[in-house]
């Protein structure tokens, strides 16, 4: 998909606060409120812009421990791989959760209060899912990076 240098501006400054007034990007752009509220509406037609969300700070709602857990499944049929990601899905403590290639299948992205509650986690909810093989976790030490901005 083309991009404009307007939409790809307009793209930046919604990624970086998208609470503000379609006037307030109309004067950042140069444009009028009309021509920027089309090209909202427009990019979010396209599926461009799929959502507006609001971010949470991790360390204000206890659950600022992350850990990155690969999972390998027994096998790699189509039913196991199936069955995993639906279990996944009911998982909150589950942030991201990508289907990879290499030596592991699935790479988590999960965030908790604590070891504790990490260990509870494992024990209770992802070990307890059927064709999982094994599983290796790293724990964060610092956040270097960390965005939910996708440059155009």
């Amino acid at each position: 998909m083309k991009f404009d240098e307007i939409d790809i501006k307009l793209l930046g400054l919604l990624q970086n606060d998208s609470k503000r007034t379609t006037k307030e990007y109309a004067l950042q752009l140069n444009l009028s409120v009309t021509a920027v509220y089309e090209r909202i509406k427009r990019l979010e037609k396209l599926g461009v812009i799929t959502n507006y969300v609001a971010l949470v700070d991790k360390k204000k709602v206890n659950k600022a421990f992350t850990v990155l857990c690969h999972v390998k499944l027994v096998q790699h049929i189509k039913e196991y791989v199936l069955q995993f990601e639906r279990e996944i899905l009911k998982l909150n403590e589950v942030a991201e959760c990508y289907h990879t290639s290499g030596d592991y299948d699935y790479i988590l992205k999960i965030y908790v209060a604590d070891m504790e509650e990490y260990r509870e986690f494992m024990i209770t909810k992802l070990t307890a899912i059927n064709h999982i093989g094994s599983t290796q976790s790293s724990f964060v030490i610092n956040e270097v990076k960390s965005t939910t901005e996708v440059f155009v």
